[in-house]
């Protein structure tokens, strides 16, 4: 509740005019607060921009069809062409930005097999993964000091 609060206030100063300079560890926080956001790494800036444009730069976003049909299953990957495919849970993981066009494509190619997934989730790249993407793997080994 008390997030939720402050989130307002911080809203209401940024319509009055107000600059704000928020720092912040939270992404949600900053997904939803931010006009621009700078990502720090190494004491510098990894990368600059509105959440949509860091969005944009990473890949990895996807739609998740599932179904509880195995032959609607196998026709749909025969269909769809590039597909992740998982046999046992009986879903594709399909590449895509998460676009009304792409969308309206992969329904399209769907339809036009006789082809109905029981269930849709569109994946699109988070603050997360802007983040970890920009920022590396972090099991490097530290060197200690003796």
């Amino acid at each position: 509740r008390s997030r939720h609060t402050m989130w307002g206030i911080i809203r209401e100063l940024v319509t009055g005019g107000v600059t704000v300079f928020l720092t912040t560890q939270y992404l949600e926080e900053a997904d939803e607060l931010a006009d621009r956001i700078a990502v720090l790494h190494d004491g510098g800036i990894a990368a600059e921009g509105s959440a949509e444009e860091l969005k944009r730069q990473i890949p990895g976003g996807h739609v998740r069809l599932r179904f509880t049909d195995p032959a609607a299953h196998r026709s749909a990957a025969l269909a769809l062409g590039e597909v992740t495919r998982d046999d046992e849970a009986l879903t594709l993981q399909i590449p895509s930005d998460g676009s009304q066009r792409a969308l309206r494509s992969l329904l399209d190619r769907l339809d036009a097999a006789g082809v109905e997934a029981d269930e849709l989730t569109v994946h699109t790249p988070d603050l997360d993964d802007v983040f970890f993407a920009l920022t590396g793997p972090t099991d490097q080994p530290k060197e200690t000091v003796r």
